[in-house]
């Protein structure tokens, strides 16, 4: 579609008169529509409309290399930064594609030309603490939230948008068990488990907010009182992770320990521990991609016996 104009829609105009904005909104509107976590569609439209600010919506190669150089050399931003905004992008042109606004989507082939880093032949790794630094970490937070919050993470895996979504109904205490909300559209399996450690101080956590008369759903709150925030869970997890040593906040991947870790400590270590791999998915919820994996179905009881049989004892202070 490059320098052709074409009409966009039932709109009876074309793309270069009609605001941009209008179809971005339709856009997101189509990821919506597909399940997208609100968290997604929020950075698509964030990455979409500093571009678009910027340049024709009539996307080509000339001026995607001009804005990977205003990204990534005069702004500065870091190369999975970079690969955020192309990959929103490239989203974003899978949509005009689809909507017969442009011809071809040609991010994909952008990319595998400018955004390949041959220099670094070794990609870095998330850094994976020991089960005695998992303890000391858990034992470092004084205020109950904060170790609430870490024991969830290396006890279930969950991501971090999926923690600050939870609420104090998705908590089921007799069960030892909590429920997901259906926003990651990534994740097949919104059950989740943890087991008495966690549960000691989940439910001390829970008592707390009943005697403070604490009666909004979300179960983790900030400092004003409404949901935590990303950068709140982030702050707590790297602070605390620096005071003891394993987080380095100019090192490099493996040096740094962010609440994604969590999520490469429970899964590394319930391997180690000997539980089946298909379990492991089932218990991260991870979308079943093979063909064969629809048929294979793991009973809840099944799956709750197995996770309390790997799942690591940390020795946390009760």
């Amino acid at each position: 579609m490059y320098g052709k104009m074409i009409k966009y829609g039932s709109y009876g105009c074309t793309v270069r008169e009609f605001p941009y904005t209008q179809i971005l909104t339709d856009f997101l509107l189509d990821c919506q529509v597909r399940n997208f976590s609100p968290r997604t569609v929020q950075s698509y439209k964030s990455h979409i409309k500093y571009f678009l600010s910027r340049y024709s919506i009539q996307i080509n190669p000339v001026d995607l290399k001009d804005f990977l150089v205003h990204i990534r050399d005069e702004k500065g931003y870091a190369a999975s930064t970079v690969e955020n905004y192309f990959a929103s992008l490239s989203c974003f042109c899978d949509y005009l594609e689809w909507e017969g606004i442009i011809q071809e989507n040609i991010i994909p082939k952008f990319r595998k030309r400018y955004l390949r880093y041959y220099k670094d032949p070794l990609p870095e790794e998330r850094q994976l603490i020991s089960l005695e630094q998992m303890k000391d970490l858990i034992n470092s937070a004084e205020d109950l939230q904060t170790k609430t919050i870490f024991l969830i993470f290396a006890k279930t895996g969950i991501r971090r948008q999926e923690l600050i979504d939870l609420d104090r109904s998705d908590v089921y205490s007799k069960q030892n068990m909590i429920i997901l909300k259906n926003h990651h559209f990534k994740r097949s399996n919104r059950t989740v488990f943890y087991d008495n450690e966690c549960s000691f101080y989940l439910d001390r956590y829970i008592k707390w907010r009943y005697n403070h008369r604490i009666n909004k759903p979300a179960l983790f709150l900030g400092v004003q009182g409404s949901r935590i925030s990303r950068d709140t869970v982030y702050n707590i997890t790297t602070e605390h992770a620096e005071k003891l040593g394993f987080h380095d906040p100019t090192g490099r991947l493996e040096e740094k320990f962010t609440p994604h870790c969590f999520r490469h400590f429970f899964t590394t270590w319930m391997i180690r521990s000997g539980c089946p791999r298909e379990y492991v998915q089932e218990l991260r919820g991870d979308s079943r991609k093979e063909a064969i994996d629809i048929y294979h179905h793991i009973k809840h009881d099944e799956l709750r016996e197995t996770y309390l049989k790997y799942i690591p004892k940390l020795g946390i202070k009760i």
